[in-house]
């Protein structure tokens, strides 16, 4: 069975030199995630009117009644920057529980004793937030140690293996020194990376938007409220803004600028390609309670003349937006709507066969200038899932989706 230690046991506990004689007691630990992740590499140990340094290496034993030395060469403790102190840097502090996808705060650590290459070596385990370790904060260093035990056993742990932990460090020179990454956090369902970062300060925030993917931050700001939006956008960068915002769809990327000040949303569009700028500009353009600033200026459109196969060869040209398209759309020489065809049609259909005779109910769109209320009754009396936006001349100009009436509705 392993042998456990938890951080509000290490903190006070009698460090002995090779006599047995009380040197000091334990004030923090600390590891070195560049050299181990996991390893304490230093305890800082209160002799009297300064802390000094006791190293993995020169430590022959751990347990509830004290630290022995093998080594006595101790020196004074010096701040070290690429430390990450347990009762400094973690303890009381709100990390993101990866596995379980949610922010906690750590109550206490809990160790594993372990023998390693001919010393006793502290090894983080888990991060404590639950009851259990509340009641070891409690109780620390008013009862003895092992009565503390006893009354926390009938309690349920409550725990978060370290290697599901991520640790949320605002300064980027820090994190770079502590070799924390948010790698794992890009591994999450947008959604859930939205969720976490609404439970998170400011500060943590802009530094996990500002660290993880373009692609990523996108599709997490796309879940998260338009004014928590605006702030970390307001927050960072404008270069690293308009990578971002150049990886949105481009009716969410209109609503997040919006919201900004007219300067700083400038500032962004300045840093923005082209092509993304200027689709964005054209939905800016219109007030927001416009059917324009409801659509999508990302769509697939071939010409009414075109065959089952011509639309499949077309989707293989946009690959980028299968994940959210669920039609093709036709239009003349003039760019006019025609009419609309389901993929699932697509795939049921000869490669020959004409577009126009898949096309899909009667032939509703929607004027870009129209009022947004019109939309919504729109939706509801044909049961849509997209609705075609044309200007003045019936050209063809975005699609509205029924994701988008939905976030709108959501919103309030």
């Amino acid at each position: 069975m392993e042998e456990l230690i938890y951080f509000t046991e290490l903190v006070g506990l009698k460090v002995y030199d090779l006599r047995g004689r009380r040197i000091g007691r334990v004030a923090d630990a600390a590891l070195v995630p560049l050299i181990d992740p996991s390893r304490v590499d230093r305890y800082l140990v209160g002799g009297g009117w300064a802390w000094l340094t006791v190293r993995y290496d020169q430590i022959r034993s751990i347990d509830l009644d004290g630290i022995h030395l093998q080594d006595e060469r101790l020196t004074p403790y010096h701040e070290d920057e690429y430390m990450l102190r347990i009762g400094r840097d973690l303890l009381d502090q709100q990390i993101v529980d990866v596995d379980g996808r949610k922010v906690v705060r750590v109550n206490d650590v809990t160790f594993q004793i372990r023998q390693e290459e001919g010393c006793a070596v502290l090894r983080v385990l888990e991060v404590d937030v639950g009851l259990r370790s509340i009641l070891r904060r409690l109780f620390q260093g008013v009862l003895p140690r092992r009565w503390i035990r006893r009354l926390q056993s009938p309690i349920a742990p409550n725990s978060i293996r370290w290697e599901h932990c991520n640790i949320i460090e605002p300064d980027p020179l820090r994190r770079l020194r502590l070799n924390i990454s948010y790698s794992m956090l890009e591994k999450l369902h947008p959604a859930d990376l939205a969720d976490i970062v609404e439970e998170l300060g400011p500060e943590e925030r802009e530094s996990i938007i500002a660290s993880i993917d373009s692609e990523v931050a996108a599709e997490a700001l796309s879940e998260v409220d338009p004014k928590m939006q605006a702030s970390i956008l307001e927050a960072l960068e404008a270069e690293k803004a308009a990578e971002i915002v150049e990886e949105m769809a481009p009716d969410e990327a209109a609503d997040a600028l919006a919201e900004l000040e007219e300067e700083t949303s400038e500032e962004i569009l300045e840093e923005m390609d082209a092509e993304p700028k200027a689709e964005v500009r054209e939905l800016l353009e219109f007030a927001e309670d416009q059917a324009g600033s409801l659509m999508n200026t990302e769509y697939v459109a071939v010409h009414e003349d075109a065959t089952v196969r011509d639309a499949i060869e077309a989707l293989q040209g946009n690959e980028d937006l299968l994940e959210t398209l669920s039609a093709v759309l036709l239009v003349d020489s003039a760019g006019s709507y025609k009419g609309m065809v389901p993929l699932g049609r697509l795939f049921i259909a000869p490669p020959g066969a004409p577009l126009r005779s898949l096309v899909s109910g009667p032939l509703i769109s929607v004027k870009a200038t129209e009022h947004r209320e019109r939309v919504f009754e729109i939706f509801d009396k044909y049961n849509l899932l997209n609705l075609p936006v044309v200007d003045e001349e019936g050209r063809l100009c975005g699609v509205i989706t029924a994701d988008d009436i939905i976030s709108v509705l959501r919103q309030g």
